[in-house]
């Protein structure tokens, strides 16, 4: 499983999950990688955060991440991926990466972050 994100700017950061995510995980991945991404897109720290409603991105730990950093979140209809921007993205970065034939992880993971 990847976690990435993107503006109109450009694309940012994808980090690799091993494993199952839990509300934690996201927590880590917001705080290590966020703001930070936001900041090398040049966006500042005035970006409006879109994610989907999964419970880990709903949990109080996420939840309370984004308030404490003061992130500003875009209320997201539920059940409606094909709104989704990134869901868009991963689609395209799946197809491109399928036309590279990876061989194992290690080239998937580079064949993703080239992409």
């Amino acid at each position: 499983m990847l976690w990435g994100c993107f503006s109109v700017a450009g694309t940012e950061r994808l980090v690799r999950i091993k494993g199952k995510m839990t509300a934690a995980m996201y927590r880590d991945i917001l705080d290590e990688n966020l703001v930070q991404s936001a900041l090398d897109l040049r966006l500042g720290r005035r970006f409006i955060f879109q994610q989907d409603n999964d419970p880990k991105h709903t949990a109080k730990i996420s939840k309370e991440w984004l308030q404490d950093n003061s992130v500003n979140v875009l209320e997201w209809p539920s059940q409606s991926p094909d709104l989704n921007p990134i869901e868009h993205l991963w689609r395209d970065l799946k197809m491109a990466v399928h036309r590279r034939f990876p061989s194992n992880l290690m080239e998937l993971e580079r064949c993703c972050k080239e992409e």
